[in-house]
């Protein structure tokens, strides 16, 4: 069993993409091999292997030759981690941001992905894909109402799922993100013949 008592470990290990990557180092792995699981480039996950294994939390099991290099296989550390609770606040403190964003690109590329596949799929069978899309923008008066919202979101799409989620039939994947809106640029009306600045 590992205790762990320092924030930036914990940092390390809450990334989305290196949750997924402790979970496949269960069993050994090299980067070649990952990378083709995740559907991401190999230079990527060398580079979070890197952070992992500084963090304490991989360890390297063999290394063989691979046409010209020495390819190196990973595995999750052994026993379970346990994580102060004192140090989670302190952790979190840093990582809402940056890995709350990290994980919105991740969702919408995946969705992107797997409509793409799906609507094509239905296309070769003659069939229609049945989706629905709800898009809007929100403006907030000051940054813990964003929090604020949402928290009341999450309880409406709870209730709202209770009604009609009946177990049984397809599946439907309901995803709610949120980022900020880019600036739109100024523009500058046209004037008039003769117009000034008075």
């Amino acid at each position: 069993m590992r205790y762990i008592e320092e924030a930036e470990t914990v940092r390390v290990a809450l990334s989305p993409v290196r949750r997924r990557l402790l979970e496949l180092l269960r069993e050994p792995g090299s980067a070649s091999e990952l990378a083709k699981v995740l559907g991401v480039t190999r230079q990527r996950v060398n580079y979070q292997l890197r952070e992992l294994e500084k963090a304490g939390l991989v360890e390297v099991v063999e290394e063989r030759q691979r046409r010209g290099f020495v390819e190196r296989v990973f595995r999750a550390v052994d026993g379970a981690v346990v994580v102060d609770p004192g140090v989670m606040g302190r952790a979190f403190e840093g990582i809402q941001d940056q890995y709350a964003a990290e994980h919105l690109v991740e969702v919408a590329a995946g969705t992107v992905r797997d409509v793409a596949r799906m609507q094509a799929a239905a296309g070769e069978a003659g069939q229609r894909l049945l989706t629905f899309t709800l898009e809007t923008e929100v403006r907030f008066a000051e940054p813990g109402d964003l929090h604020r919202f949402s928290d009341a979101l999450a309880d409406a799409v709870r209730q709202v799922v209770g009604q009609f989620d009946s177990g049984e039939g397809r599946a439907y994947r309901l995803i709610a993100g949120a980022h900020p809106a880019p600036r739109k640029p100024r523009t500058t009306e046209p004037r008039n013949e003769g117009e000034t600045d008075e």
